[in-house]
């Protein structure tokens, strides 16, 4: 049966992939709310869609669905807010009978897990949040390749991230570590999620270097020693990227192999969502371990370039 969903953050970046996903999965979207009202790309996957730009009209709409009948009520909420938000819209969902897909990162901070916990239990719905490197062909089929080598075999890993961004970055919310968490949560978890999936618990951890619009380090995990770079400087592109005049590098190598996993991104979120809707998904438990590990690189002491520094900080 078809499912109403309800969605946070229409006029985001991330929003069109949740969009696509909630229209591939076969469900509807009947509310959404943003304070920016530039959110025509709604109308090019649902019609009839009640937007609004307070959040407590909002509330108070879903509310009034829920009340109406079964059929009417939002039975799923979509967040695709601002980080900072990703808490207060998770109670939300859990307040109006709803359960919450969250987008990455589902909390800043790893107390925020502990009462979302309590929140959860308290009621009969869920908290889901968006892994989709965990459901990428490549990404598990490596996976796999790696759980058949010996338990004690540690790799090594180079994790390198650019996605050049003009001064709007800073700007924004996404460039408030109060909102966003910084480099490390905004556009770094995913792949510590992904990391920390393939080779194990944190053993150790140093930051490098962090500043506003670059942040490095070296990790040490169960089966796998990282170095590791994110930035959003352009100057940080290597020679190939700008040749090519492309804005955005990745780059993962184990072993001093490159794991190619660049194409399939856009079809990701329907798999996310083909599997909540089935009952599995991942929840606050799977998010945690990153949740963790970004948040004690927000907090650290850069303790400058060392030999385990990643090469582009050198």
């Amino acid at each position: 049966m078809s499912k109403n969903f309800a969605l946070t953050g229409a006029s985001g970046y991330i929003a069109p992939r949740h969009l696509k996903a909630i229209k591939e999965t076969g469900n509807q979207l009947v509310a959404a709310v943003d304070p920016h009202d530039s959110v025509g790309v709604l109308d090019g996957y649902f019609q009839n869609v009640r937007f609004f730009t307070e959040f407590e009209r909002f509330d108070r709409h879903v509310e009034r669905l829920r009340r109406q009948s079964t059929d009417k009520a939002v039975h799923y909420v979509s967040i695709c807010s601002p980080n900072y938000l990703h808490d207060a819209h998770a109670r939300f969902a859990l307040r109006v009978g709803a359960h919450a897909v969250c987008e990455k990162p589902l909390v800043l901070n790893p107390w925020n897990i502990d009462a979302l916990e309590e929140l959860q239990q308290e009621s009969d719905r869920r908290i889901y949040t968006v892994l989709q490197l965990r459901v990428h062909p490549s990404i598990v089929a490596l996976r796999e390749k790696l759980r058949a080598q010996p338990a004690d075999k540690k790799h090594e890993v180079r994790l390198t991230y650019i996605t050049s961004r003009g001064p709007w970055y800073l700007v924004s919310w996404k460039g408030q570590p109060e909102r966003s968490g910084g480099l490390a949560t905004n556009i770094g978890i995913h792949f510590f999620d992904m990391l920390m999936w393939l080779f194990g618990d944190v053993q150790y951890n140093n930051v490098h270097v962090a500043t506003a619009t670059r942040v490095g380090g070296f990790i040490e995990l169960q089966n796998a020693r990282v170095q590791w770079f994110l930035s959003i400087e352009r100057d940080d592109l290597p020679p190939e990227a700008v040749e090519c005049s492309m804005p955005t590098y990745r780059s993962i190598t184990i072993d001093g192999e490159e794991i190619e996993f660049s194409g399939g991104f856009t079809d990701l979120h329907t798999i996310v969502y083909q599997d909540i809707l089935a009952g599995r998904g991942f929840g606050l438990e799977d998010a945690r371990p990153s949740i963790v590990l970004a948040h004690s690189i927000r907090g650290a002491q850069p303790i400058g370039v060392t030999s385990d520094s990643h090469p582009f900080m050198r």
